[in-house]
């Protein structure tokens, strides 16, 4: 049995299914934001300002290049591939169908985490916002067991009954959920230019001083945690990772070989100037050693320094909204890689299946939204959203590898956009990606063995018996 068998871009497009075409240039780009602007600001400055102190910005900044690069590269595959998939499908084009198999069984773990991670941040602001209001819901069931110290938690209510309200909403129709995510991000966006307006004023540029405190990577006496610009900019890359959900969205995309490129490159671009702007504004207001008192909700704790209550009010629901669209690009993606993964064969007929109506694939939502739920709603999430970066920078450095591959096997593929300096810009890209895997602390390491063992196991013993390529005149995928 050949592993490591290739599908062009013909064979790929010819199998793809039709979806309904309806995002643009704009709403592809709103998607990006949606995802990338949210736990970023409201939740991980906190920890990343520890980490790094006020030379958080230039982490932001590190973890943007290194995003910026593979977004080139994606922008490149996604105009030459333009199907479902993301970096799945690409992998299964440039290195064939072992690898791509283990890319999407990745994706799955990064999208799932980073939803059910997003949610438990999302609880904690909505529970605040109802306390703004006199409600006080039972403290048993704002956060999974052991999510917070010296506090008795069992589940997580808010988060949980959020993230089914969202594949609601994203099995009822991409026109449904493109309309819903355009408007949230437009909120979202005003209310964080409404608090750059406000708060800038209260900046002090003595809290800049020192301004790294831990120089680019160090530790502290007797700790084996990693300090400094480099650690920090492997903590915040998890603001950035959603832009390449973009991709997924290809065959619900209005001429994909200009838009999706765009899309992809303008989102990085506006959340990377926001995400600069706001880290200084913050760490300008407060002097970075004071964020460890309130390390969950760092945008919360400006607010209180600068004394403008009424301004918290506004900042919780904008949060909310925030943390919204990135949940909802999140299990978007995942629910297009399962598509995409159950049409070519590795993943079981059910999660493949098209809605008639809707012509969304219901069934696969669905079951990986309440698997999303449930790891939300009952475990603590803590320990484990570094696996979403590491999983996620490896994809990166496949998608990379796949252009310079792609330039040398086939230069004569038609391309609506080309990746500029290959091979340098790729090169780069896998660089900056090791740079922040090595940032990641060992039990990451292990943990993403784990999953990536039990991803072999799983295409060795149902993956590769089923795959459509050892029937290609079968179709896998019927609507029902």
């Amino acid at each position: 049995m050949e592993y490591f068998r290739k599908k062009s871009v013909k064979e790929l497009v010819e199998q793809s299914t039709p979806l309904r075409r309806s995002m643009r240039t704009l709403d592809l780009t709103l998607l990006g934001i949606g995802a990338i602007i949210g736990t970023g600001i409201f939740v991980l400055t906190g920890k990343g300002a520890l980490t790094a102190g006020p030379a958080l910005s230039v982490s932001f900044v590190l973890a943007a290049v290194c995003c910026g690069f593979a977004g080139l590269c994606y922008a490149e595959f996604a105009s030459m591939a333009p199907v479902s998939g993301s970096a799945y499908t690409y992998s299964y084009i440039a290195f064939g169908e072992l690898v791509a198999f283990v890319i999407g069984w990745d994706l799955i773990l990064e999208y799932a985490l980073q939803a059910a991670t997003v949610s438990a941040g999302w609880s904690g602001y909505f529970t605040k916002l109802l306390q703004g209001f006199g409600i006080d819901l039972p403290v048993q069931l704002t956060a999974a067991y052991g999510t917070t110290p010296g506090v008795t938690t069992y589940f997580n209510l808010p988060g949980f009954v959020v993230v089914l309200l969202i594949t609601w909403l994203l099995s009822v129709g991409i026109n449904q959920t493109r309309r819903a995510n355009d408007i949230m991000v437009g909120v979202k966006l005003a209310v964080i230019v409404l608090f750059i307006v406000c708060v800038v004023w209260y900046v002090k540029p003595s809290n800049w001083q020192p301004f790294s405190p831990y120089g680019w990577y160090s530790f502290k006496q007797n700790s084996t945690v990693p300090m400094g610009i480099i650690p920090a900019a492997s903590i915040v890359f998890f603001s950035f990772i959603g832009f390449d959900a973009v991709s997924s969205s290809a065959e619900e995309t209005i001429e994909p070989r200009k838009t999706l490129p765009r899309g992809i490159l303008l989102s990085l671009a506006v959340s990377t100037v926001l995400y600069i702007v706001m880290t200084l504004i913050m760490t300008g207001v407060v002097k970075y050693p004071e964020f460890a008192a309130f390390i969950d909700a760092p945008v919360a704790g400006v607010i209180v320094k600068t004394g403008m209550n009424w301004l918290a009010l506004i900042v919780d629901f904008g949060a909310l909204i925030g943390m919204t669209t990135v949940m909802l690009v999140q299990l978007y993606g995942q629910s297009r890689i399962c598509y995409s993964m159950s049409r070519d064969g590795l993943f079981p007929k059910f999660f493949g299946e098209i809605h008639p109506k809707y012509r969304t694939p219901v069934k696969g939502t669905w079951f990986f939204g309440i698997l999303t739920a449930i790891a939300g709603g009952f475990i603590n999430i803590n320990v484990l959203f570094e696996l979403v970066n590491i999983g996620t920078l490896s994809a990166f450095i496949i998608v990379a590898a796949g252009i310079i591959w792609m330039r040398h096997k086939h230069p004569e593929m038609q391309r609506g956009f080309k990746t500029p300096g290959v091979p340098f810009t790729p090169l780069i890209a896998i660089v900056f990606c090791g740079v922040l895997i090595a940032g990641l602390n060992w039990q990451t390491w292990v943990r993403f063995a784990v999953w990536f063992v039990l991803g072999l196991a799983v295409y060795f013993l149902y993956g590769a018996r089923h795959s459509t390529m050892n029937k290609p005149s079968e179709s896998t995928i019927t609507a029902h």
